[in-house]
């Protein structure tokens, strides 16, 4: 029963799992999958690790305005791609949504330093090398923009 529930309805089965830790209901933990989960390491770092790369790509689509659009075009298909990472997150992992605004602040100041190596070195391709003073040292979006899979900082 709690495999079969684990398959079909995992959030259930978190649930189940938590409560049967806390009156230490042996029988009912699942221990093989608790294991597996356990071991795929904490849905929180992949939350910052995915925020870290967006944000970096919005960064670049706001500062380096001079960018050509084969450049742009990735950028945009990595926001796409790493929004619905975490909006699968947040959905499948329901904690993970009250540590979505620490998740950006941690991540805020690696994603300013990946956006400002990667524009060093597209430097002679066409791009204005940008200052370092230009990209802001607060993240300059709200949580609803880094989320909203419509909204992008140059629409």
């Amino acid at each position: 029963m709690i495999k079969s529930l684990y398959e079909t309805d995992y959030a259930q089965w978190t649930r189940s799992q938590i409560e049967a830790l806390k009156t230490r209901n042996w029988e009912k933990i699942d221990f093989e999958h608790l294991i597996e989960n356990l071991e795929m390491g904490d849905p929180k770092e992949t939350v910052e690790s995915n925020l870290v790369i967006l944000i970096a790509h919005l960064l670049k689509l706001a500062v380096q305005e001079d960018a050509p659009d084969w450049m742009t075009n990735s950028w945009y298909n990595s926001i796409d791609e790493h929004r619905k990472r975490i909006l699968k997150a947040k959905k499948k992992y329901k904690p993970i949504k009250k540590y979505i605004p620490t998740a950006v602040e941690n991540a805020y100041p690696d994603a300013r330093d990946l956006a400002i190596k990667e524009g060093k070195r597209a430097d002679g391709r066409k791009v204005i090398k940008r200052k370092e003073s230009e990209y802001p040292t607060q993240c300059p979006f709200t949580l609803e923009q880094i989320l909203d899979e419509s909204w992008y900082p140059r629409t």
